[in-house]
């Protein structure tokens, strides 16, 4: 395993499984971006696909669900890192096509 894999590695374990006020199954859902009810579900489809977008309001939302802030932060955290993974998954796939197609 490279050294960037073993990074990548290190740091989806720390995220998903580490320390912090976010259940790890919050963390886990978040990361996989499914399975999440209204309002926390509109936030984490936001910082997924068009993260400029979200706003005072969203945050605001997913804290009057009873997420502390805290929370809100270690979720979409997770959001962000597992949207870029599998975007990261799928870069690497469409690349080892190209290069076996040779």
């Amino acid at each position: 395993m490279t050294d960037i894999s073993q990074q990548r590695k290190a740091l989806i374990e720390r995220v998903l499984d580490g320390a912090g006020t976010a259940s790890q199954s919050e963390r886990q859902v978040a990361f996989e971006n499914i399975g999440l009810a209204e309002p926390v579900k509109a936030l984490i489809q936001k910082v997924a696909t068009q993260a400029t977008a979200v706003t005072d309001r969203d945050i605001a939302a997913a804290r009057a669900s009873g997420l502390t802030e805290d929370q809100i932060f270690e979720i979409v955290i997770c959001a962000a890192v597992g949207q870029s993974t599998r975007q990261y998954d799928s870069a690497r796939a469409a690349l080892d096509a190209a290069i076996s197609k040779e």
